[in-house]
């Protein structure tokens, strides 16, 4: 599921999503071993990222014009969790960042 979720096609990620619900709340086997295969193969997920991000930058960005709410994101994101869940690491994100809130009332430079 994790090589489908860089596909162009939105109906396959929507379909992954409702298919990860096993993997949803921590502790469950399938969460770790989500986890554990990400954390163990980090350029085969940031490869899967960024074919994510290109394709929503080429075909769905009209579409979901914030990365955050197109389905691709919130299986990324899903799969970072479970990924420091099982390495106690972060990974280099290689999508587009979360917006910081404008009401946060921060100044400065955006953080990367």
């Amino acid at each position: 599921m994790v090589r489908l979720a860089g596909e162009y096609v939105l109906q396959i990620l929507v379909s992954i999503a409702n298919g990860l619900t096993q993997a949803d709340a921590a502790g469950t086997n399938h969460r770790a071993l989500y986890g554990r295969f990400l954390a163990a193969n980090p350029d085969f997920f940031a490869l899967t990222e960024r074919r994510t991000t290109s394709y929503w930058a080429c075909y769905y960005r009209w579409k979901y014009p914030d990365f955050q709410r197109y389905p691709g994101s919130d299986l990324l994101t899903q799969f970072h969790a479970m990924a420091i869940e099982q390495s106690n690491r972060r990974l280099p994100r290689n999508s587009p960042a979360r917006r910081a809130r404008e009401s946060s009332g921060a100044s400065g430079p955006a953080r990367q």
